[in-house]
């Protein structure tokens, strides 16, 4: 372990908080870094991809969510993507793994369709990826497609992938108004997360009651695209 990444590793143990990590564990997330303080530390040491990957290796979790922030997308291959992928269990990581690192880069279409028929961790990777086509670029995305394997696969999926099809379900229903009814009656027959608990001034993440109410605010904010604030997932 060279100098740099010493010291990077010794902060980040300072930055360690025993009740972070046990708060972080019971959702499935094995570090106890606050990540306001993670993202001030990328801020000060800025982009460097050698130590990004260096850090990568270390296979600690809270030095790989630093290494999403500090690494350069675009010098990543796919191969080398696909392989950080199937070696991440934290559904943070994931999320940050997926908002840092993949989406800027330039194989995010090509992983997408690798990654949506995979399992778990790796099957959220692709519907996130192709929920965030959903919502910005639909053109070429066979909709009705996507719905028929939602209504085949959602239900039995395992829970991190099953969240994200359920997003997927949700953000079609909410912006392509033709496929709204069945985006509903699809929630309604399955009824995912149908008792997830919500938080006062959240929307619950059950499809139908989600798709109702962004598409109401939609209409009181007329021309702007509404903005998905739901219970968080336990992940």
């Amino acid at each position: 372990m060279n100098k740099k990444l010493k010291e990077v590793m010794r902060e980040l143990a300072t930055l360690e908080d025993p009740r972070m990590r046990e708060a972080n564990e019971s959702r499935g997330d094995d570090h106890g870094v606050n990540l306001t303080h993670l993202r001030a530390l990328a801020k000060r040491l800025k982009a460097q991809h050698e130590l990004a990957l260096e850090l990568w290796a270390t296979g600690n979790t809270a030095a790989r969510l630093l290494a999403t922030l500090l690494c350069k997308p675009k010098s990543l291959s796919e191969a080398e993507l696909d392989a950080m992928v199937h070696d991440i269990r934290s559904p943070k990581l994931l999320d940050w793994f997926i908002v840092n690192v993949v989406k800027p880069g330039h194989h995010a279409e090509a992983l997408r369709l690798r990654w949506k028929d995979g399992d778990d961790l790796v099957g959220r990777a692709g519907w996130s990826l192709t929920t965030e086509r959903v919502v910005k670029r639909a053109e070429g995305l066979d909709l009705e497609a996507l719905l028929d394997q939602i209504e085949k696969e959602m239900k039995p999926a395992p829970a991190q992938k099953q969240w994200a099809m359920n997003h997927c379900l949700a953000e079609i229903g909410i912006h392509h108004r033709e496929h709204r009814a069945r985006a509903i009656g699809i929630g309604e027959r399955l009824a995912v997360l149908i008792d997830y608990p919500a938080s006062p001034g959240c929307t619950p993440p059950y499809a139908p009651l989600w798709i109702a109410e962004m598409v109401r605010r939609q209409g009181e904010v007329h021309g702007q695209r509404p903005r998905s604030k739901t219970a968080k997932s336990e992940s």
